[in-house]
């Protein structure tokens, strides 16, 4: 056993050792003992055998860390939270948006580029340190220790207005046990013998009304809160409910939900592409989709939007990629974790984006037909008052079987002879293409949209129930992701209970939540969703890059995969890593900040009297507010940077009680005479037996202890190896 452990220490000093809970976390890690050079004997003196010593026969579950019960389990939960609502509703917008088939090439090569590389640096640091986003980056180096509280902050903003997406879901769930769907027809007031139809739903559609008015009951302007709406907020507190239900027992509860709710999304996705794949026009949707206009990809913007996609599909910088690979295996293959989380995430959204426009291609063909029955009673009318002249009308035309092409025909020799006064007989195109061409994403097209569509359904209810069940699974896998994200620093940090934990983080977020469940809470959605995750998020991840690519060093890192996995990553890693990764995302962070300087800082605000949402600036306060978003999720980097610069406060990655000090500090000259291959902590450094390596040089608690270590042996080998002591390289 390792020397300075808790153990042998007990066994060496006359002193009783003061744990302190930094002491139980960043020193019991324990040594790798299938592929340690280091001898693993006890110390001379002990007469305890080894088993008694070493109670588990896997050394990765000696730290008492959780651990996956099998690596099924830890894919879906990667999948879980890699694949959630973007995949559904953000992916096949910017297909439709960005050049139909040819986006999927600058997606395809960004993934590559900075996707993959990217997501097995995550799996990498996070699987062999075994820590939260903050032990992992404190390890790393301390002085970017801020790197995971950033990152933290960053889920708790996320998650905050996330999981208000899946009450959403909740509500229009439990609202679609009904038929008709209440979503299908617009609402008929009585007065007297007359019936009115709501002049809002009139003046939008039935979908539209009931998620403007009767889901969200929205108000105007963002300055206008219009008091809690109970109906979400109620739904907010069952979505809480089921994510505390699901990471309250750790991944041992989280990865068996995992099977449900990373598995069944699957099952809804094939049901809903079988079924549009039967349904009119379906054909059409997909055909548009993918119908590739090559110009497209010359635009700078669409290779941003690609890598932000990217970047956000796989999860990168949120904590929960590195939280869950912290509960993996030593030598478990990351790497191949890697390829086949980033391909099933790709297929997935390639998946989506066929269901999406394979049922808004039967929805297309349905608005388009009301077109043409709607503009031919207008021709019919015209035709009885002497308006237009029956020879205008071809032959052939049938009113009572008026086809799409027919129309055309039609409407287009109307508008030739009436050319100047076409105008005011109102007469619409009715085009197919034009209809395909409308571009929705968010919750326009998961609430309205395809809301819309699944009205037209045989058995609409059934459809409706399974695609908002598949929403709310979606984001349960995302969110339990997120949490984990959070959850896990903290409980590496300190010695809390993982239950009280959880229930704690999921009551705050609750409270915090109820901004979202405003009549304007949507404003505060958008916003949080626009500011809150997207600049953060990119600094964070480049600082991740540089600080194990540029600080800990590509070689060494390369080299510590080959003893971590059994073989050496290809020297593509290594170059992207280096240099095509980090370019990237400074470009990526270049742009962001121009679009966002560009870009009018706003939001779609509902006006009740038009019927149709119209687009509002800020007012000075909400501005303030999005901006301290920002700031607010990346101050950690520089107070810590600059607090650790000047020892202002402790590295964070080894902080021993004072008592466990003076423990060790009367053994010193017993260790040295045992030939201690071990690290040696003395109280001030001219006790120190060598100073640290150059790359890893940092001052201890207090600013006057330098930490140092020595090489073991005659080994060359350098960084995993050793993890289990918290003075360990990387």
């Amino acid at each position: 056993m390792p020397k300075n452990t808790k153990v042998t220490q007990r066994e060496h000093s006359n002193e009783p050792v003061t744990e302190s809970v930094a002491d139980l976390l960043s020193l019991e890690h324990p040594m790798d003992y299938k592929s340690s050079q280091m001898s693993m004997g006890l110390s001379p003196g002990s007469t305890a055998p080894v088993k008694a010593l070493l109670p588990s026969p896997d050394p990765d579950a000696e730290d008492g860390r959780p651990a996956w019960n099998n690596k099924l389990e830890y894919i879906l939960a990667q999948v879980g939270f890699s694949v959630g609502l973007g995949n559904v509703w953000r992916f096949p917008y910017l297909c439709q948006k960005n050049g139909g088939g040819a986006y999927l090439v600058p997606y395809l090569i960004l993934l590559i580029l900075i996707g993959i590389p990217l997501f097995f640096l995550e799996l990498a640091v996070g699987q062999r340190i075994r820590r939260g986003s903050i032990g992992v980056w404190n390890y790393v180096y301390p002085r970017l220790g801020g790197i995971g509280v950033s990152s933290l902050m960053v889920c708790g903003f996320v998650g905050l207005y996330y999981n208000v997406i899946i009450g959403w879901s909740i509500f229009y769930f439990f609202q679609s046990f009904q038929y008709p769907l209440p979503w299908a027809e617009c609402p008929i007031h009585r007065n007297g013998t007359q019936a009115v139809v709501e002049p809002e739903c009139e003046k939008s559609s039935a979908t539209t009304y009931f998620w403007y008015r009767q889901a969200l009951n929205i108000t105007s302007s963002i300055d206008d809160t219009g008091g809690l709406n109970w109906k979400m907020t109620l739904s907010l507190l069952v979505a809480w409910i089921m994510v505390c239900l699901a990471v309250i027992k750790g991944i041992q509860s989280s990865g068996k939900v995992m099977y449900f709710s990373s598995l069944f999304p699957y099952v809804v996705l094939f049901c809903f592409l079988v079924r549009g794949l039967m349904l009119k026009g379906a054909v059409d949707g997909i055909a548009h989709m993918f119908t590739p206009k090559l110009e497209k990809m010359l635009e700078p913007q669409v290779w941003r939007e690609a890598a932000t996609q990217v970047f956000f599909a796989l999860g990168l910088g949120f904590g929960g990629v590195i939280a869950f690979s912290s509960y993996n295996k030593r030598d478990n293959n990351c790497h191949f974790d890697a390829a086949l989380v980033s391909i099933i995430n790709f297929v997935t959204s390639i998946l989506a984006t066929l269901v999406v426009f394979a049922v808004l291609g039967f929805k297309a063909n349905v608005m388009n037909e009301k077109c043409v029955v709607e503009n031919a009673e207008k021709i019919l009318g015209y035709l009885n008052t002497g308006v237009l002249s029956r020879e205008l009308i071809p032959p052939h035309i049938n009113f009572s079987h008026l086809s799409s092409q027919d129309y055309a025909e039609m409407y287009a020799v109307i508008k030739t002879v009436k050319e100047e006064n076409f105008a005011q007989l109102g007469l619409d195109p009715c085009i197919l293409e034009d209809e395909l061409n409308k571009a929705v994403q968010g919750t326009g097209l998961a609430f309205i949209a395809f809301t819309e569509a699944m009205t037209h359904f045989p058995a609409s209810p059934f459809w409706s129930v399974m695609f908002f069940f598949m929403l709310i699974n979606l984001g349960l896998g995302s969110m339990i992701g997120t949490m984990t994200g959070i959850t896990t620093p903290i409980l590496d940090a300190f010695k809390i209970r993982k239950e009280i934990l959880c229930v704690v983080c999921c009551i705050i977020a609750y409270l915090l939540g109820l901004l979202f469940v405003l009549r304007s809470g949507n404003y505060f959605v958008t916003m949080f969703d626009d500011y809150s995750a997207g600049l953060p998020l990119i600094v964070v991840v480049i600082l991740e890059n540089i600080s194990v690519a540029w600080i800990y060093g590509t070689k060494r890192f390369m080299q510590d995969l080959e003893d971590m996995l059994g073989f050496r990553p290809y020297s593509f890693y290594f170059y992207m890593w280096k240099f095509v990764s980090p370019a990237v995302l400074v470009v990526l962070i270049c742009a962001t900040v121009i679009e966002m300087a560009i870009s009018p800082a706003g939001y779609n605000a509902w006006v009740e009297a038009e019927g149709s949402d119209r687009f509002q600036s800020y007012p000075p306060w909400a501005l303030a507010m999005a901006y301290a978003l920002i700031v607010v999720a990346m101050l950690p980097l520089p107070i810590v940077f600059i607090a650790r610069h000047f020892s202002l406060i402790s590295d964070g990655s080894n902080k021993l009680s004072v008592s466990y000090r003076k423990g060790m500090m009367k053994d010193i000259s017993n260790l040295e005479e045992q030939d201690e291959q071990r690290f040696i902590l003395s109280k001030n450094p001219s006790e120190a037996p060598s100073p640290m390596p150059a790359h890893r040089a940092y001052l201890g608690p207090g600013g006057t202890q330098e930490m140092t270590n020595t090489n073991y042996g005659t080994s060359t080998k350098t960084g995993y190896q050793n993890i289990g002591s918290p003075e360990s390289e990387l």
